[in-house]
Order: structure tokens, then sequence, then C-alpha cells
């Protein structure tokens, strides 16, 4: 078994040992965009109070598939959905947690940050005009890099993904041809590569496969020690992937003037910005009908919100700003209500 693989293996294990012991485990599914810090959380959370998570790392369109069918108490996505989505399906939405998604290769002899890379070459990769490393796109972006003539082998997500969701996003704003050719979703028709499911399928593909290259939450890279590239921004600046660049695209989010929390975070501007950053979202039921379920999955997040910061920076998340949890909270108490109308949680 990889390395990659036992670490999933291992965090999977920590999560599920309160599905195992106690009968009123928190059930959630959706995004493995966030799944490293949710496993964290739930560990510490399960031991200062006993209550376990039981969360299925099955990418954002199972997520929302399993909240709409109302079959978990919390589904996660990074592909939000718009307010009227939310008001249809009977759903409240917020962001939770920020990180950034960052392409990672399998190269001998280029180490992480030796790589970089614009959006339109990227773009160019991943439609499979780009062929080989040593093309003179990437020979021009890269003097100083001794490039192989190694054939590029591009890796992509086979479910349905907020991370593919948010990577496409970028790669539509930055080059037309990817627009109009394949667009930008969730799931889309990848021109070429090979498919892999969730963020450690993918990381543990590229881990394993020498030329190619994929795209995953930072936190997957950071943890497995894989080779990331560098980016040159909106701005024209070449950054690396870094909380300080994490936050600093993050920073031009709106969050209450959106309905539903609805933000994309891709090629902001700003001269230290990450081109790929992105929230991820817990959705869950306006009516649950188990009030009592969801009022403890809002006390977790209420928890997460409050003391699980330094969990989150370690792995290089962000997390959300005060002002944006008191909004939160006061969704929570407005929107979320049990069928006697009172609010499920009103705690802090």
């Amino acid at each position: 078994m990889s390395k990659i693989l036992l670490r999933s293996a291992l965090v999977a294990a920590l999560v599920g040992v309160g599905s195992a012991a106690i009968a009123a485990d928190i059930s959630g599914a959706g995004a493995t965009f966030p799944y490293p810090i949710y496993a964290k959380w739930a560990d510490s959370y399960k031991k200062e109070t006993g209550l376990g998570l039981n969360y299925q790392s099955i990418g954002s369109g199972g997520g929302i598939k399993q909240i709409k069918a109302n079959t978990v108490t919390f589904g996660a996505t990074d592909a939000p959905l718009k307010a009227d989505d939310l008001e249809k399906s009977g759903l409240v939405q917020w962001p939770q947690v920020m990180g950034g998604i960052v392409p990672v290769v399998n190269l001998d002899g280029v180490a992480a940050g030796d790589l970089v890379l614009d959006g339109p070459t990227l773009a160019r990769i991943f439609l499979g005009e780009v062929k080989t490393w040593n093309d003179p796109a990437l020979v021009k972006l890269n003097p100083s890099v001794k490039l192989p003539e190694t054939a590029i082998l591009v890796v992509h997500r086979s479910d349905g993904s907020g991370t593919t969701f948010n990577f496409t996003d970028y790669l539509a704003k930055v080059s037309e041809d990817w627009k109009t050719k394949v667009g930008s979703a969730a799931a889309v028709e990848w021109p070429t590569g090979l498919a892999a499911k969730g963020n450690e399928g993918v990381a543990n593909t590229v881990a394993n496969t020498r030329g190619s290259i994929g795209y995953v939450e930072y936190a997957y890279a950071k943890q497995n020690k894989m080779t990331h590239t560098k980016l040159i921004n909106k701005e024209g600046k070449t950054v690396a992937p870094t909380k300080e660049a994490f936050q600093a695209a993050a920073a031009n989010a709106d969050w209450a003037n959106s309905p539903g929390y609805y933000q994309i975070l891709t090629n902001e501007p700003g001269a230290a910005s990450w081109p790929i950053t992105a929230a991820t979202f817990i959705l869950v039921q306006k009516q649950p009908v188990d009030a009592a379920a969801t009022g403890d999955a809002l006390k977790f997040f209420s928890w997460a919100f409050a003391k699980g910061d330094k969990e989150a920076e370690a792995l290089d998340y962000i997390p959300m700003p005060d002002k944006v949890v008191g909004l939160i909270k006061k969704t929570w108490a407005a929107d979320i209500k049990a069928a006697d109308g009172k609010a499920v949680y009103l705690g802090n």
C-alpha cells in the first residue's frame, strides 16, 4: 500500500472510531477538499465531547445528492449552490473553511516550487496540446529548470468534484479555448488523461506516475510531500501556494452581500493572491427531519469555528473571519428550524 493510501486509510479509521462506539455520531458526506481538516477536527472533538463524526469523503457531487435525499445530517461541497437551488431544495449553506488548489507533478529532478506555470499554459496541458515537459511553452516559463523530454500524463477527477469545479472555473477564466471547448463544472468531458477518485486518488496517482500532473487541495500535497508548482497570478506575479497567498485571495470575498454565501475565489486580483483559492461549504436541511442530529452537527461546526483555527492553519487552510462566523451563526438561528418553528441551535 502506498504512503498516501496508508495515510488516507489511517485518517478514515480515525474518523470512524466514533461511529462504532456511539450510535449518535454526526453523519455527513461530500467534498474531499476539506477531508484532512474535518478528520483532524473530528478526532479533537471526540476527545473533548465523546461525540464522533462519520464523514464519507465521496466528492462534492455525492454530498449534494445525499443531503438533498436527506440520507445524511449534512452535505459538504466546494461547488456552492446558488440561492435559487438552495431555496428549491430547502437547504441552508455556509462556508466552513478556505484553502488552495495546487497543480502537482511527478518529474525527476524537479522539486516543489521549482516549476512555474501560467494559466494559459496550464489550460493547454489539460487540453492535451502541450504534450511533453520540454515543450517550448514550458521552457520559456522555466529557463533555469532542466526539463525532461518525458511525455505529460494528465490526471483528473473521475467523480463530481468541487475541486474540479474550482479548477475548471479558473481555467475557463484564463483560457478562451478551455472556456469554449470544455467549460467549468463539477464534472466535465476531459480532453485527455487518467481519471482518479477524490483528492486522495489524484494525489496517489500522481505520486506513483512519472511525468504526471494533477490538481489537489494543498493539504494533500503538503501532507504527502508532493511536488507542487508555482503559478503566475492575475497581476502577472509568480506566487507560491502558502497560507498568506490563499488569504490574500480570500480577502476579496464579500460574504455579507452574497445570497447563500455564494462566492468563487479563483483568479482574484492582488499581487500576493494564489489564483486557485476556494471555500468549502456545508449544507443542511432548513427543516431537518432529525432536529437533534442537526443541532449536534451545528455544535460541532460551532466548536470548529471557535477552537479549530490552529489545526486548520497547520494544514494551510484559512479559517473564516470572526465577522463572517457571526453572520453564519445568525443564519443558523434564523433559517434552520425544527418542526415547531424553533431554532435548532442557538449556542455561541
